[in-house]
């Protein structure tokens, strides 16, 4: 595989970036759902999700993750893709139900499974990023309320510790929960992913349970694994007013409680947004004396997911509604394409949280239609990703240097893969697979993104 300067420049952050120090952390993201498959192997249980793809109507095509990209199989195919791209770190997640029966016993061929991807990856001089909620909540515990259920916070702590200790020495940052704003809003909110409940007031019960779940999990997670680094990731995005005026200046407010506040007040303030109880009268969660102390513990890093922007317009006095930018720039996904609009959050949490701790962008980057060419020089030249994560390379460039204490960036995804309630449509990956074939093809941003990775390893030698 030959990669060239003028090939490494096409997503390079800017020249003299700090980004291009040896320290900056560059990697590549997955998670356990959406790329393992091998739903019924080696004693692994059911998921929410598992049930939510079997249940009609809810997934583009009836499409689900039995098969996904067949990493349980695959894995080690996998781990020399990221070797050769040349990354620094790995970010994954480890399914719950792989490692736990519905009766509490470990299941230990599902912790061999991650011992190994844990031990190659490190063979391999790639640090481990695990996560260890995205989303693929047992069944057996929604069926006791899920994340209604204040014991599943308990639950998930005891999850936390078994993790630690198996996978202690081999982690080199712990994360608890990926987007608990998509697991209580979308999960239980807006019935959009799973399990698919359509009620605000659960929605808030839920994210309060998610979040004392997180806290809960702290302690051991420092305990047993004292070197890694923990902490948490919110998917983030700034909202802008769609007109100069007074009530859109609330309307983009109340989105910001909404996607960010929501999360982020309670981690970093000891407390919910007030405002937030103003788009959502008398949803407030039932919270126990000494909660909020617990969901505040203190964190090493925060990891931020941020693809795309808001712009909002006043509905009612206490509402707003999204208004479409026509004539931007979007990705299969619809959403537009706002580099700026990381800087500009970047900067806002910067000033608003005086304890903001170390960053790590944890997910960036966008669904294209690629296809490969199998006439072309470039199989799949996907010229749109390849500007994009210029572009916001750029935009977080500008935030460091604005003071920002940004550690690390993860490019979404190392593979296509299944992309939930749209299954296999919208292709994230740095890397093709055809899903029938299970053929990795790299697309020309990794070939771009390892060009970059080793001229900088050969400017910092």
């Amino acid at each position: 595989m030959t990669c060239t300067v003028d090939l490494a420049d096409l997503l390079a952050p800017p020249a003299g970036s700090r980004m291009r120090r040896r320290e900056f952390i560059f990697g590549a993201g997955t998670s356990s759902y959406q790329i393992e498959g091998a739903v019924s192997a080696d004693g692994r249980v059911p998921s929410i999700w598992d049930t939510f793809c079997a249940t009609p109507g809810k997934v583009l095509r009836a499409e689900n993750g039995d098969v996904a990209c067949e990493h349980y199989r695959r894995w080690p195919e996998d781990v020399d893709l990221l070797a050769e791209m040349g990354v620094d770190a790995y970010r994954f997640s480890i399914a719950w139900p792989r490692v736990l029966h519905a009766d509490g016993r470990t299941n230990p061929r599902g912790l061999d499974f991650y011992k190994r991807l844990a031990d190659r990856l490190a063979e391999r001089g790639i640090h481990a990023f695990v996560t260890l909620y995205h989303w693929d909540l047992p069944q057996h515990l929604e069926d006791r309320g899920g994340w209604l259920n204040r014991d599943t916070a308990y639950r998930f702590a005891d999850y936390a510790d078994l993790m630690s200790r198996t996978l202690s020495g081999r982690v080199s940052a712990w994360t608890t929960l990926n987007e608990p704003w998509c697991s209580a809003y979308l999960g239980y909110g807006n019935g959009h992913h799973a399990p698919g409940h359509q009620n605000t007031r659960w929605a808030t019960q839920a994210m309060h349970h998610l979040l004392l779940a997180h806290g809960l999990a702290l302690p051991a997670l420092r305990a047993n694994d004292p070197a890694a680094k923990v902490g948490i990731v919110a998917n983030i995005g700034p909202g802008y007013p769609a007109n100069d005026t007074d009530t859109d200046r609330r309307a983009a407010a109340l989105f910001d409680v909404y996607q960010n506040g929501w999360v982020l007040d309670p981690l970093l303030k000891g407390q919910y947004p007030e405002l937030l109880w103003q788009l959502w009268k008398g949803c407030e969660p039932l919270a126990l004396a000494g909660d909020m102390d617990v969901i505040g513990r203190p964190i090493d890093y925060l990891g931020l997911n941020y693809y795309s922007r808001s712009v909002l317009r006043a509905k009612g006095a206490d509402d707003f509604e999204w208004v479409r930018q026509a004539g931007a720039e979007h990705t299969t996904m619809d959403w537009e394409v706002y580099p700026q609009g990381l800087q500009d959050i970047l900067l806002a949490f910067h000033g608003r949280y005086p304890n903001l701790p170390p960053i790590y962008i944890t997910e960036n980057g966008m669904s294209s239609a690629d296809k490969v060419d199998a006439d072309s020089v470039d199989p799949i030249d996907d010229g749109q990703r390849q500007s994009y994560l210029k572009r916001h390379f750029a935009a977080c460039s500008r935030a460091m240097d604005e003071g920002v204490d940004v550690r690390g960036y993860f490019i979404w995804s190392l593979l296509d893969n299944f992309e939930w309630a749209y299954g296999y449509e919208r292709r994230f990956g740095l890397v093709h697979v055809d899903f029938e074939t299970q053929r990795r093809t790299w697309k020309r941003s990794a070939l771009a993104y390892a060009a970059f990775l080793r001229e900088r390893a050969e400017e910092t030698a």
